[in-house]
C-alpha cells in the first residue's frame, strides 16, 4: 500500500473487547466502519468447586496486551501506520469482580465470573435482612434483583473470606473493579498513576449504583457493607479517561499516549454497535450467555416480567443518559463449549453445528442448560441443567440439536417478557455475537419465534459500539454519532420457515422442561462439601 492510500485510510479507532471466553483487539476505520485488523486470544476459566467460576486478571490483562500487540504487527505487515489510531475503546464482560493492591498492582485474588454460583449463601444471609425477603428491593433504584450475579454480592464474598482484601481495604491499599477498571487502570500507568474509573454502564451492573442519580448509592454501599472509597469514579461511555502507557520496545509502543476514551460493558456497547439509538429498537447478542437489550430511551421502564432496568449509555459528560430492558440468559454459547470440553461429543463449536445438522431435530429431546441456575425471567438460582425426553433412539446429534434449540428457546421467553413489558412487540430481531455464524443456530431462532432474524455481516458489533465511543469523545472527534453520516450495513435476513403451531409446540415442551430443571439444588450441603 503506498504512502498516499495510508492517508487516505483517515482517522483509526482501536476497541480492546474483553470477553468471558476470549480478548480481542480491533482496528476501525472511523469514516467507514470497516474492520482493518484485529487478533483474537482465548483466556482460560477456573472451576475449583462446583459451582465456582474464576479467572485470572494477570491473564486477562496480558491477553489484552498480547492482541493489542499482535494486530499492530499485522498492521505493519498491511502497511497501515498505527499512529493512524487516535482513541482506543473498551469493551468488557460485565460483573466480573477484581479487587487489586494499588501499591503493588497486583490482583488480590482470582476474578470472580459473572456466572458464578459460590454467593448463593451470602445472597441468603443478605435477603433475611430484608423486609419479607424481597429480592427486588432495590429494583426501583439499581433495575436489578438481589442474586449471585451482580457485582455487590461477589465483593461482599471477597471481603467476607479473603483476608489478603481484608487487610488491604483497612491499610487503604485496595481497589475494587469490573474488568473495564482493571484494564483502564493497568493500561493507563498501574500503580505509576493508573486512572481508577468506570462508565455508568458497568457501574449500573454493580448493585451500588442508582440508576437515575447517576451516582453510587451510601444505602446501598452501608446494606452489602462496602467501603465507598474502594470504589471507582463514575464517568460517561464517551470521554477521555486517560492515556495508554505501552513499553516502547513493543510494535505497540507506538499506541503511548494514545487516549483511552470510550468505555461500555459488552451488552449497551453492542447496543450502540447496532445503531439501537431509537426508543424501541433491540438487539439480542449471542456470547457465552445470551443478551437481549430494548432501547427504552431517557426513560427508565421497569419490568414485571424478570428483565433488568438497566443504563444503555450516555455517549458523553453533558449527553443524556439512555436506559434499556434487558433479559439475560446465562448459558448460550457455554452450551457449546461444554459439549465440546466436558461431554467432548465434538471437536470445535462447528463440529457441534455439523452434528446438529445431519439429523436437523432433537427428536423430543429437551436441553435446559441451567449450570449457573436460571437468569431472564425466572431468577432461579436453584435450578440446574437437565436433558429430558431421552429415548434408546437418541444420539449426540440429536443432543447437540437440542442444545442449540434450548439457546432459541431461552431466547423466545425474553422476548415474550419484553413484549409484555413494552407493549409493542418485535417485528424483528438484530443479531450480533460469535454464534451468529451458525446459520443453523439463527435459522432456528427465526422459526422459534415465528420473526426474521437480521444479522449484520460486520458481525463484531460490540467492538464496534467501543470504537464509536472512543472515536466520538470531546477531544477525539473522529467518529460521528450523527445517524446521517453512518454507512447502510448490509445484512443477512432468516425468515420464519415452520408453521407457528408447530414453533409453539415444541415451545411448551420447554417450558414443561424449565420447570423440572426448577428447585434442584440447596447451599445447605453436607460437611464434605458435596450438595444433597
Amino acid at each position: 500500500m503506498a504512502a498516499t492510500e495510508q492517508t487516505a485510510l483517515g482517522p483509526l479507532v482501536g476497541a480492546i473487547d474483553q470477553g468471558t471466553s476470549s480478548s480481542r483487539f480491533l482496528v476501525f476505520n472511523a469514516k467507514t466502519a470497516e474492520l482493518l485488523s484485529h487478533h483474537q486470544v482465548e483466556i482460560s476459566q477456573q472451576f475449583p468447586k462446583e459451582g465456582w467460576v474464576e479467572q485470572d486478571p494477570k491473564e486477562i490483562l496480558n491477553s489484552v496486551y498480547e492482541c493489542v500487540e499482535k494486530t499492530c504487527e499485522k498492521m505493519k505487515e498491511l502497511n497501515i501506520n498505527i499512529s493512524n489510531i487516535k482513541a482506543i475503546g473498551v469493551t468488557n464482560q460485565r460483573e466480573t469482580t477484581v479487587v487489586w493492591d494499588k501499591t503493588t498492582g497486583e490482583p488480590l485474588y482470582n476474578a470472580i465470573v459473572w456466572l458464578d454460583l459460590r454467593t448463593q449463601s451470602t445472597v441468603e444471609r443478605l435477603l433475611k435482612r430484608i423486609p419479607g425477603k424481597n429480592k427486588s428491593f432495590s429494583k426501583f433504584k439499581t433495575g436489578l434483583p438481589l442474586t449471585t450475579y451482580f457485582s455487590a454480592v461477589k465483593l461482599r464474598w471477597l471481603l467476607d473470606n479473603v483476608e489478603e482484601i481484608r487487610k488491604a481495604v483497612n491499610d487503604g491499599r485496595a481497589m475494587f473493579g469490573t474488568v473495564d477498571s482493571w484494564l483502564i487502570w493497568s493500561l493507563t500507568g498501574g500503580k505509576d498513576g493508573g486512572i481508577h474509573c468506570t462508565d455508568v454502564t458497568n457501574a449500573s451492573r454493580t448493585m451500588l449504583f442508582n440508576i437515575h442519580s447517576l451516582e453510587w448509592d451510601p444505602e446501598l454501599c452501608k446494606f452489602f457493607d462496602i467501603p465507598m472509597e474502594i470504589l471507582p469514579k463514575v464517568r460517561s461511555c464517551s470521554e477521555i479517561y486517560g492515556m495508554m502507557k505501552i513499553c516502547p520496545s513493543l510494535s505497540s509502543g507506538a499506541l503511548t499516549g494514545v487516549p483511552i476514551s470510550g468505555c461500555l460493558g459488552d451488552q449497551s456497547a453492542a447496543l450502540v454497535g447496532q445503531m439501537c439509538f431509537n426508543d424501541g429498537q433491540a438487539k439480542n447478542t449471542y456470547g457465552t450467555g445470551c443478551f437481549l437489550l430494548c432501547n427504552t430511551g431517557q426513560k427508565s421502564v421497569f419490568s414485571e416480567h424478570g428483565l433488568l432496568t438497566t443504563i444503555a449509555y450516555k455517549l458523553g459528560r453533558d449527553k443524556p443518559v439512555c436506559y434499556a430492558l434487558e433479559g439475560s440468559v446465562a448459558i448460550a454459547g457455554a452450551v457449546v463449549r461444554w459439549l465440546r470440553d466436558n461431554l467432548g461429543i465434538a471437536q470445535s463449536s462447528q463440529e457441534v453445528e455439523q452434528l446438529a445438522a445431519e439429523v436437523g431435530t432433537s427428536y423430543g429431546c429437551y436441553f435446559v442448560p441451567a449450570f449457573s441456575g436460571l437468569y431472564a425471567p425466572y431468577w432461579e438460582p436453584s435450578a440446574r441443567g437437565i436433558i429430558c425426553g431421552l429415548t434408546q433412539f437418541t444420539n449426540k446429534n440429536h443432543i447437540a440439536f437440542a442444545a442449540l434449540e434450548a439457546v432459541c428457546f431461552q431466547t423466545r421467553e425474553i422476548l415474550d417478557a419484553m413484549n409484555e413489558d413494552y407493549g409493542i412487540p418485535l417485528t424483528q430481531l438484530q443479531v450480533d455475537g460469535g454464534m451468529t455464524n451458525n446459520k443453523i443456530l439463527m435459522q432456528l431462532q427465526s422459526d422459534i419465534l415465528c420473526i426474521p432474524v437480521v444479522k449484520p455481516s460486520m458481525p463484531e458489533t460490540t467492538a464496534l459500539g467501543a470504537a464509536m465511543a472512543a472515536g466520538a469523545a470531546e477531544g477525539v472527534g473522529v467518529w460521528s454519532l450523527n445517524p446521517g453520516d453512518f454507512t447502510a450495513v448490509t445484512c443477512e435476513r432468516f425468515e420464519p420457515q415452520i408453521n407457528p403451531e408447530e414453533s409453539e409446540y415444541r415451545y411448551a415442551r420447554w417450558k414443561k422442561a424449565v420447570v423440572k430443571s426448577m428447585g434442584w439444588e440447596t447451599s445447605e450441603a453436607p460437611a464434605n462439601g458435596k450438595p444433597k
